[in-house]
């Protein structure tokens, strides 16, 4: 099996090969990402972090009619896209005074708040602008995710959210908080999920400690339940999105809650590849190294994470036998790597490969490191193509460096 130039669409193909002939890594999005069951959303979510860093990609759902809701974090390109700042979240563990402050003068939907001292910073930058912020409690409903132990963030002893009991003792004292109108509460147990189990069962500790408050006469108007839904890298058996609804949607039906849901990764992840040639074919100590031009701080996940992505070449490969491969970057540490052991056909030096599942946790965990400019990022619809990033130069790297005057 090959992916093929033409796999990117005939245009875009053309285009994508020449960028690799002449020594370009790309990464390479298709427009029309995972489709989703639109009627059981509410809002759309794209995180900076994780998924879109293409502003040509916001634009795209902006201007599509999408109900589309947005990380704070990815603010600027969402902004300029012309999304509406009241369809914006701000999710972050460690927001500064200048975003809180960004935030409440844009109006946006909502601050997703992490602890009682981020609600009172928001309760002073509020009264001194003399405006009131709309906010929600990320609360921490204590499971465990069966995923990569990084991006778990629903356990007891992870960063993020707050427990039952602290957030119960806030809803019970909001005439502290006279600038903060919290209707909302907010979870996300984590990342690459596969099954609805922990999905279900921290929906439902959510949902009875709503149940809580109303019985007590607070309201509360909405939840987001986040995101997390895993996408296929290898032989995972990913829940569809009509298994998921099936498992959450009887939970929320009747409960008079506006329902806000955040399928980053599950949108945006098979929807880009990154494109890399190989440079050299090494074989020493009974091993071999394609090494390609591409390297972890490209594409970071299977160093940081071990995470497997499947690999394919550009050009045809019927008949060629298989060899087993370590896939190397030029990085000056052991630690770059793409795939490892992994039986692949025969790669000769110069052939073009493809690393798929990129779009999601890929450029935008991209960097600089060992001094190596960043990939261009092309979209690709059809026949149609852009280059919608171009990729960095030599002088793009020291580009705000200064010499100091006294050296």
């Amino acid at each position: 099996m090959e992916l093929g130039f033409a796999g990117l669409g005939r245009m875009g193909g053309n285009m994508v090969e020449r960028l690799l002939r002449r020594g370009h890594r790309v990464v390479a999005y298709n427009r029309n990402p995972e489709p989703l069951a639109r009627a059981s959303l509410e809002c759309w979510d794209f995180e900076k972090r994780k998924c879109e860093t293409l502003l040509a990609g916001v634009t795209d759902f902006s201007l599509a009619g999408e109900k589309m809701l947005v990380r704070m974090g990815n603010r600027l390109r969402v902004l300029k896209a012309g999304a509406d700042p009241r369809r914006i979240v701000f999710a972050s563990v460690g927001k500064t005074e200048d975003e809180i402050r960004e935030a409440i003068r844009r109006r946006i939907f909502s601050l997703n708040v992490e602890s009682r001292s981020e609600l009172e910073r928001i309760e002073e930058i509020a009264a001194r602008l003399r405006k009131t912020a709309r906010v929600a409690l990320r609360l921490n409903p204590k499971i465990e995710a069966h995923t990569h132990h990084y991006v778990q963030t629903a356990k007891s002893e992870s960063k993020f959210g707050i427990d039952f009991e602290e957030a119960r003792k806030i809803f019970h004292h909001l005439e502290a908080f006279p600038h903060v109108s919290l209707r909302g509460v907010h979870i996300h147990i984590g990342s690459q999920i596969l099954e609805s189990a922990p999905f279900v069962e921290g929906l439902r500790k959510t949902l009875a400690f709503i149940r809580g408050l109303r019985k007590d006469g607070i309201a509360v108007d909405w939840i987001n339940i986040g995101g997390g839904l895993g996408i296929v890298y290898s032989d995972e058996r990913a829940q569809t999105t009509q298994e998921y609804a099936r498992a959450i949607l009887p939970l929320l039906k009747g409960r008079g809650l506006k329902v806000i849901l955040e399928p980053g990764r599950f949108i945006m992840g098979n929807s880009g590849v990154l494109l890399t040639k190989v440079i050299y074919v090494k074989r020493q100590e009974g091993k071999t190294f394609l090494i390609v031009d591409a390297g972890m701080n490209d594409l970071i996940r299977p160093s940081l994470y071990g995470a497997y992505h499947e690999i394919l070449p550009l050009t045809a490969s019927d008949g060629r036998r298989k060899e087993t491969y370590d896939v190397v970057g030029p990085v000056c540490e052991s630690g770059d790597f793409l795939a490892k052991g992994r039986r692949l056909p025969r790669f000769f030096e110069g052939e073009g490969l493809a690393i798929l599942a990129a779009g999601a946790y890929g450029f935008v965990m991209a960097s600089n490191y060992n001094s190596r400019p960043r990939p261009a990022e092309v979209l690709v619809s059809g026949n149609r193509f852009a280059v919608v990033r171009r990729r960095e130069s030599q002088q793009d790297l020291i580009r705000g460096e200064r010499i100091p005057g006294w050296i």
